[in-house]
């Protein structure tokens, strides 16, 4: 059993590899965009609608709805962003069903890439609501002695966010796993819908850890 999709590897030439963990990340990246251009090419604003546009409605719709409820007062500015980030891990987990299939989220260098991009849309997010002026003077709160802590913060929590998520994607297809290979044919169902289970709770944490720092820093998390 290999503890994570970087050991899976399908090409090298020299320092240049090709596991698991970049083919199913691409091969992510292309369902997700054709999947979008093919749902999005006949949208309707009036009349009947198709089946694929009601559930991307109530997908986005929902999407929005949480951005909202966790903080952030105008969610469709942090749409995009936090969509794609819980869409793409809520896939990766839909994608073990397919026999042979390794999450990518299973790599810790497809979660730290993950986390950065959070570490990176933070301030950015927090620039434009503030300003530069006022967002780093939220690392002077509530006293100035805090700057070092705040900045120790930043660094920590993406860590933080980066090992949580490796951790449980980890942890739970190595449980689904284990138990497949002691109970291969009493269980494999209710396993697999466990997996299926972990997986979308953790897209959701994640979504909801990134819409919480974000919203922190352009201060909606304030009011």
């Amino acid at each position: 059993m290999n503890l994570s999709p970087d050991q899976k590897i399908f090409w090298q030439h020299g320092f240049v590899t090709l596991n698991a963990t970049i083919v199913t990340t691409w091969g992510l990246m292309l369902v997700m965009t054709a999947g979008a251009v093919l749902i999005t090419r006949k949208l309707k604003t009036d009349g009947p609608i198709s089946r694929w546009q009601s559930v991307l409605e109530i997908l986005v719709t929902g999407i929005r709805e949480q951005i909202r409820e966790v903080g952030l007062r105008d969610p469709d500015k942090y749409l995009d962003f936090l969509g794609t980030l819980f869409l793409f891990v809520a896939t990766a987990s839909l994608f073990t069903i397919v026999p042979g299939y390794d999450p990518p989220t299973g790599s810790l260098s497809t979660t730290v890439a993950l986390a950065l991009c959070v570490f990176a849309a933070v301030p950015i997010f927090g620039v434009r609501a503030r300003g530069w002026r006022g967002y780093l003077a939220s690392y002077l709160k509530p006293t100035f002695i805090m700057l070092p802590f705040n900045i120790i913060s930043e660094f920590a929590r993406t860590l933080a966010l980066a090992v949580r998520l490796f951790g449980n994607m980890m942890s739970g297809a190595m449980i689904v796993g284990i138990l497949l290979t002691i109970t291969p044919f009493l269980f494999p169902i209710v396993m697999t819908a466990l997996g299926l289970l972990v997986g979308m709770v953790q897209a959701y944490i994640f979504a909801v850890l990134a819409t919480v720092y974000i919203a922190g820093a352009t201060g909606d998390g304030e009011g």
